[in-house]
């Protein structure tokens, strides 16, 4: 699965960790995530993020 990184603040959004806190389960496909999840470090929508290049972030 493919990793994303924010790109306002450089968050990197791994689905095999998923985001615990915020409900979101390991395993969980970046394009799975619920439409209103928001980047846990500066509160974005989705739409901010981008495919992190050979999931070098």
């Amino acid at each position: 699965m493919k990793k994303y990184f924010c790109n306002p603040c450089g968050y990197t959004y791994d689905p095999e960790k998923g985001d615990p806190e915020h409900g979101i389960a390991p395993g969980t496909a970046f394009e799975d995530l619920p439409d209103d999840w928001c980047c846990p470090l500066c509160g974005v929508n989705k739409s901010m993020f981008q495919p992190c290049i050979d999931n070098y972030n």
